[in-house]
């Protein structure tokens, strides 16, 4: 099945500043593909790129099989796009809103249904300036679902909302997924990422710098594993600093906690300096690296970095 998005040496210049350079990746059909990044990484830029907002200066863009350089009209019938806030007329109602955005594609789906899905329907003829940040933000799904759309980009989508949206919310992408939707979504939240994503491209200072899903970006990476351990009576801690691969020993609680980036010989040594020992081993936990620690290890930067128009949050 051909890819839905295919993105071949994207850049983007704002005056001095390269807030897209060389950018590649695709995404698969009924796939779930994340841009990952800090902020002023670069991954609203891609995304608007992408959907006709900003012009690329150089690279191929191709979404639903259309050139989205040479056909952004055509490719806008075919996406659904919910940026990082809506902003709509303070006194529109969500009906009124999925009308007016209906009446601007070939397909569309009528009000009541969407008003349904996204549990806006007791809000429907209420005014925008009176919805909550959540109703606000399924509303802008709403509104990127009234095309029938092949593609969903969301950006940021759950910035700003309480736990429980920020839940409510993670069910509905999942179900874009279930329904064959591909989506595209841009973060800066890791455990959202593991959590929704088939696969997830790390973007950092304008550049892809890894692609895959997250549980192989884990297991190629270099990241530490720690290690919890308690016996008794307590092993000393120069001895444990004296094995294969152990750094960073520390003592809280009767617990020692260590990390290593050799897990099978560290353990095999601390098995046999367990038994030398003759003390009972109480507790031993190992955490395998997550996410987060692949992503701080590719993605270390200076929080100076110039940020580019439009990429303060992205």
């Amino acid at each position: 099945m051909p890819a839905k998005v295919i993105v071949r040496d994207l850049s983007k210049r704002y005056g001095g500043v390269e807030a897209v350079r060389g950018v590649s990746f695709e995404i698969g059909a009924g796939e779930i593909f994340g841009l990952l990044g800090p902020n002023g990484a670069g991954k609203t830029t891609t995304l608007e790129c992408l959907v006709g907002l900003r012009e690329a200066d150089e690279g191929t863009l191709e979404v639903c099989g259309l050139d989205a350089r040479r056909q952004p009209r055509e490719v806008k019938q075919k996406i659904g796009v919910a940026l990082q806030s809506t902003a709509l007329q303070d006194k529109i109602t969500p009906r009124e809103a999925l009308k007016l955005y209906g009446s601007f594609y070939r397909e569309r789906t009528e009000p009541e249904p969407l008003l349904e899905r996204f549990a806006l329907t007791e809000k429907a003829d209420a005014r925008f300036d009176t919805l909550s940040g959540g109703q606000r933000q399924r509303l802008a799904l709403a509104l990127a679902f009234v095309n029938k759309p092949e593609l969903v980009l969301l950006d940021e989508p759950t910035t700003g909302l309480d736990p429980q949206a920020r839940r409510e919310l993670h069910t509905e992408i999942l179900r874009m997924k279930q329904d064959g939707h591909t989506v595209l979504l841009t973060t800066h939240y890791l455990e959202e990422a593991e959590q929704l994503c088939d696969r997830i491209a790390i973007i950092d200072h304008g550049r892809v710098i890894a692609t895959g899903a997250p549980h192989e970006l884990i297991a190629q990476s270099s990241a530490v594993q720690t290690v919890t351990l308690v016996t008794l009576p307590a092993l000393a801690r120069e001895r444990l600093a004296r094995l294969p691969g152990v750094h960073d020993v520390e003592e809280s609680g009767g617990a020692l906690r260590f990390r290593t980036e050799r897990p099978t010989e560290t353990l095999a040594a601390l098995a046999a300096l367990i038994a030398q020992e003759r003390v009972e081993l109480v507790e031993l936990q190992v955490r395998k690296a997550s996410l987060e620690d692949v992503f701080v290890g590719l993605t270390g930067r200076d929080e100076g970095a110039a940020t580019a128009p439009g990429e303060g949050r992205a």
